[in-house]
């Protein structure tokens, strides 16, 4: 039997948040007081994590329990759906880049960069590294201030 989809989300979540964290499995267990082996089980979907033991972990990872469902699917949502196999298209990439480790880890280290002017430098130096004409922090920064307005 395949996992729930919304199971499955709210796994992958979970694994995000506890990864930004700079969280093992083992101490997120700790914790909250489980075995890693049910850390696991949970991040894949394979077990649904109850109403209670997910008010702790959100209470652990510092968010609050609506983060869990955020960004779900409507495929997901949907009572009737069918448990997916895997997602479609650029939705399945960004997914996945999202999903992985080293991009979790990335996010975690760039913004523990707390003098702002070398996080800056660090994020146009690897701009300028991956040979792409993304837009600065600048641009960023200045756009959001625009839309602010």
């Amino acid at each position: 039997m395949k996992p729930n989809p919304i199971d499955v989300h709210v796994g992958q979540r979970l694994r995000q948040r506890r990864v930004l964290a700079g969280l093992s499995q083992e101490k997120l267990a700790r914790m909250v007081g489980i075995t890693f082996q049910q850390v696991q089980k949970y991040e894949r979907g394979a077990n649904r994590i109850v109403a209670s033991r997910l008010y702790q972990l959100a209470n652990v990872l510092d968010v609050p329990v609506s983060y869990f469902f955020e960004e779900i699917s409507e495929e997901a949502a949907n009572d009737d759906a069918e448990p997916q196999e895997s997602l479609v298209g650029a939705d399945a990439l960004s997914h996945d880049i999202m999903a992985e480790r080293e991009t979790l880890e990335l996010v975690r280290i760039y913004y523990s960069i707390e003098n702002e002017q070398v996080r800056r430098r660090a994020f146009d130096l690897l701009r300028a590294l991956s040979n792409r004409n993304a837009p600065s922090i600048d641009d960023i920064e200045d756009n959001r201030a625009a839309g602010s307005m």
